[in-house]
C-alpha cells in the first residue's frame, strides 16, 4: 500500500453553459472534455450537488476510450480533496456499465462515476461521456441532473488534490490523506453474479456439445468480461471471442451493435455453417444484439422472448412481478405480459425511468429498443447477460435461436418493428418537425398519409407509479386505424446537430409471418409518418439516414 500526504489546491474557473445532461449523462466530444477546467467543473457540480458524506465510497470506472485514463487520475485527485473516504477504481480505468452497478450495489457505495460515451464512437476525434449512478446502481434521476447542471452554472472554482500519478494498471491501494484508492479486478464481481444467476454447469455441456459461440467484443470493455466467462468459466475456445482487446478508438469499429453498425455480424449470421448463437456489446457493454443462423432477433423480441421463458434460467423460475419497456420500443412484450397477467409499464427513452420500478419491486424484467435489456439483478442495462440468457434458452428448450424465434410468434403474432433514423446537422430544422407536430397534435387524428387512416394522435406524458414525478413531451404517438403505430421523438445522445427517430410497429398473424420482410409491412406506416411530419419540408431528407 502506497501513501501520500494531502495537497489540496482551490483551482479557480470560470462557469460553463452546456453542461446539462442528456438521458445518460454529460457527452461532448472529446476536444470539448480536453477544454482546459471543463471535466474538473462538471464533477464538482456533482459534489457539490450530492454533498456526501465524510468518508463515503465512490466506484470509478469507463470503457476505456480516449480519455478515459486521464479523466480516471483527475477524478481520483478531486474525489480525495473532496473528502471521499474510498475509490473503488477499475483495474486500467476500466468497467463495464453494469458492472460498476454491481459494485455500487455489492460495496454499498454512495454512488459511482461511469465514464463512457456508450455506443458513440471513440478515439481523439470521437465522443467521451461521463454520468453519476446513485447508490441504488442506478442512473441519477432528471431532478439530481438537473441541480447538477444548475451548480454548474455557478462553479468557480473546484478542489484539486497533488499527488503523483496513480498505478491504474496494477490492483491494489493507495492512500492520499483520509482517501483510500483502490484498483481492483473489473470483472471478478460481476462474473460472480452471473454465475449466481445462471447455470453454468448446464451452459458450458451445452457450449461443449451443442451451441457453437461466436461474440464479438467491437474492441470495447466486454473484452475482457467474454473471455473471463465464456472462455474461462464456460470453457468456450479463445477464438470464439473476437476484437476482445479494449482499444482507445475501438479499432475503427463502430461500437453499436446494431445491423447497420456490426453489418459483418449480421453477414455472418446469413453464411453458410454459421455460428448457432452470435452475440455482441457495445462500447460499455450495456448493449447487445442476438443473432442465430439466418436470423436476427429484434431487441423488442428478445425483451417479450426473455419475458416467456423465465423458466429456463435459475434466476427467474419463479417469474418476475412485472415488465417495463421504454415507450418507442415495440409492442411485443405486451402481448406476453397480458397472458401472464402481470403489469406492463410503459415509460419514456432513458433507462433511468426504470430504476424506480425495479426499487419498488413493480418489474423484473425491462428493455428498451435501442438493443438494452436487463432484469432486477442490476440497474442498468446489461449486454452480457442477455447473451448468456439466450444461451440459457437455447439449453433449456434445446432449440436454436431461429426456432425460439419463431415459436414464440406462432403463438402470440409477430409485431413487425423498425427504427427509421434521420441525421439532420441543423439541430433547429430537427426541432421544427417535433414543433409543427406539437402545435398541431389535434388535427392530426383522423388525418392520412400513405393510405393510412390516424385515429389517434397524442403526446407521450409519463406520471411514476413509485414517486409520482411527471415527465412531459416524451415522444409523439400516432396509431392507426388498424392496430399500427408510429412515434416520432429526437434522440438525445449525440454529441451534433440532431437526430429524428421514427418509430414503426404492427402486428400480424397467421401463415407467412415468419418469412415477410419487416419493410413490406411496414412501408404504409413509413410513408404515413413521412408524410404527416413533414420531413422533406422541412429538412430536405427524402429517405432516412439508416433503417435499423
Amino acid at each position: 500500500m502506497r501513501s501520500e500526504k494531502l495537497k489540496l489546491r482551490e483551482i479557480d474557473c470560470v462557469p460553463f453553459d452546456d453542461q446539462r445532461s442528456g438521458t445518460a449523462g454529460l457527452r461532448k466530444k472529446v476536444t470539448v472534455f480536453q477544454q482546459q477546467h471543463y471535466l474538473e467543473c462538471f464533477v464538482q457540480s456533482v459534489f457539490d450537488t450530492l454533498k456526501l458524506e465524510p468518508g463515503s465510497t465512490l466506484v470509478l470506472g469507463g470503457d476505456g476510450r480516449y480519455y478515459n485514463r486521464e479523466a480516471v487520475q483527475t477524478i481520483s485527485a478531486m474525489a480525495a480533496a473532496n473528502g471521499i473516504g474510498r475509490m473503488v477504481v477499475g483495474q486500467g480505468g476500466l468497467l463495464s456499465t453494469p458492472a460498476a452497478s454491481n459494485l455500487i450495489r455489492t460495496r454499498n457505495a454512495a454512488g459511482g462515476i461511469i465514464l463512457s460515451a456508450s455506443h458513440n464512437p471513440g478515439g481523439p476525434d470521437g465522443d467521451f461521456g461521463i454520468k453519476f449512478n446513485t447508490a441504488t446502481g442506478g442512473q441519477a434521476p432528471e431532478q439530481l441532473t438537473e441541480a447538477a447542471f444548475a451548480s454548474s452554472l455557478v462553479c468557480k472554482s473546484y478542489k484539486l488534490a497533488d499527488l503523483t500519478t496513480l498505478d491504474i494498471d496494477k490492483c491494489g491501494e493507495t492512500v492520499i490523506g483520509n482517501t483510500v484508492i483502490e484498483i481492483v479486478d473489473p470483472v471478478s464481481d460481476y462474473a460472480e453474479l452471473m454465475e449466481e444467476i445462471f447455470d453454468f454447469e448446464l451452459l458450458r455441456s451445452t457450449l461443449k456439445h451443442r451451441v457453437r459461440l461466436h461474440f464479438d467484443a467491437l474492441n470495447a470493455v466486454t473484452g475482457p468480461y467474454a473471455q473471463r466467462i465464456f472462455c474461462d468459466m464456460l470453457g468456450v475456445p479463445d477464438e470464439c471471442i473476437c476484437n476482445a482487446t479494449p482499444l482507445e478508438d475501438f479499432g475503427g469499429i463502430h461500437p453499436d451493435p446494431n445491423p447497420v453498425q456490426a453489418a459483418h455480424l449480421v453477414k455472418l449470421a446469413m453464411s453458410e455453417n454459421a455460428p448457432d448463437l452470435i452475440g455482441a456489446s457495445d462500447g460499455d457493454g450495456d448493449r447487445y444484439m442476438i443473432l442465430g443462423s439466418s436470423m436476427l432477433v429484434s431487441p423488442g423480441d428478445s425483451l417479450a422472448i426473455m419475458l416467456a421463458n423465465t423458466v429456463v434460467a435459475p434466476g427467474y423460475r419463479n417469474g418476475v412481478p412485472g415488465v417495463a419497456r421504454s415507450m418507442p420500443t415495440s409492442r411485443a412484450v405486451d402481448a406476453v405480459a397480458h397472458d401472464l397477467g402481470i403489469p406492463c409499464f410503459e415509460t419514456p427513452t432513458g433507462w433511468r425511468f426504470f430504476c424506480n420500478l425495479l426499487e419498488a419491486g413493480k418489474i423484473g424484467l425491462c428493455g428498451e429498443e435501442s438493443f438494452g435489456t436487463s432484469s432486477a439483478h442490476t440497474r442498468e442495462k446489461d449486454g452480457l447477460w442477455a447473451v448468456l440468457y439466450w444461451l440459457s434458452m437455447m439449453a433449456g428448450l434445446e432449440q436454436s435461436v431461429g426456432e425460439i424465434v419463431r415459436r414464440h410468434w406462432a403463438r402470440f403474432g409477430r409485431c413487425f418493428f423498425q427504427r427509421r433514423d434521420y441525421v439532420i446537422a441543423d439541430l433547429e430544422k430537427a426541432e421544427a418537425i417535433i414543433r409543427n407536430l406539437t402545435d398541431n397534435i389535434g388535427s392530426v387524428a383522423g388525418s392520412a398519409g400513405a393510405g393510412q387512416q390516424i385515429s389517434e394522435a397524442n403526446i407521450f406524458e409519463y406520471t411514476d407509479p413509485v414517486d409520482g414525478s411527471v415527465s412531459t413531451n416524451q415522444g409523439i404517438r400516432l396509431f392507426s386505424a388498424d392496430g399500427g403505430r408510429i412515434v416520432l421523438r429526437l434522440s438525445g445522445t449525440g454529441t451534433s446537430g440532431a437526430t429524428l427517430r421514427v418509430y414503426l410497429d404492427r402486428t400480424e398473424r397467421g401463415p407467412g409471418i415468419a418469412e415477410k420482410p419487416a419493410a413490406a409491412a411496414l412501408s404504409d406506416l413509413a410513408g404515413t409518418a413521412a408524410e404527416i411530419a413533414r420531413i422533406e419540408h422541412f429538412t430536405g431528407l427524402t429517405e432516412p439516414t439508416a433503417i435499423i
